[in-house]
């Protein structure tokens, strides 16, 4: 078995994530199979679209409390998107939505004067210098496609950040548990170096090169 296992949970862009990882040389596997998901050394959470949708989807299948848990244990754990702003605590779209709670903060919508979604890429400005972020250029760009972005709490646990009408958090971690806002599968170059520093932190447990 694969050490990385894609959640599947109905949501998401869960083969191109997959296809991701093997061009940047690592295996992972798509799968909503409970005993693989708790098995797996690392997780994705991949999401696309509302977050109140998201979250149903993940509830429903039981999904919120395995995430829970296996962060709990210390599995690292990548957020993608949606699937990273899930890893808060609430969002104001559609009204209020509880997250997993993860990370504290919440996940607030563009303002109105701004065109939304954002869609396209848009530079990272390194902040703390994560090792996810290992061997990626301060200000390299990464495909992004949203209309809310997060809020944390505590800004420590920021070390990506991008500016669209205001400067948010595009890149959070604490521990093992990572998110990003953009889309790493769609990035190219740059995205396949977050996923392979990702990658060997699962199979190597050491960050980067």
């Amino acid at each position: 078995m694969p050490d990385i296992a894609i959640i599947d949970y109905g949501v998401g862009n869960l083969r191109s994530v997959e296809k991701a990882f093997a061009a940047a040389g690592y295996e992972a596997l798509v799968s909503e199979d409970q005993t693989i998901l708790r098995q797996a050394k690392g997780l994705v959470l991949p999401g696309v679209g509302a977050f109140a949708a998201c979250m149903k989807a993940l509830s429903d299948r039981g999904f919120d409390e395995l995430v829970r848990e296996r962060v709990a244990q210390g599995t690292p754990l990548l957020g993608v998107c949606v699937g990273m702003q899930m890893l808060f605590e609430e969002s104001d779209e559609f009204g209020k939505t509880a997250g997993l709670g993860l990370l504290g903060g919440r996940v607030r919508r563009f303002s109105d004067d701004l065109v939304v979604p954002a869609v396209g890429w848009n530079q990272i400005r390194q902040r703390g210098g994560h090792p996810l972020l290992s061997e990626i250029e301060d200000g390299a760009f990464f495909y992004f496609v949203h209309s809310y972005y997060c809020e944390p709490v505590d800004g420590t646990i920021v070390f990506g950040e991008t500016d669209y009408g205001t400067t948010y958090a595009s890149v959070v971690a604490q521990g093992d548990l990572c998110g990003v806002q953009f889309h790493p599968e769609k990035s190219q170059t740059a995205g396949q170096k977050l996923l392979s520093n990702f990658a060997r932190r699962v199979r190597f447990n050491v960050w980067g090169d």
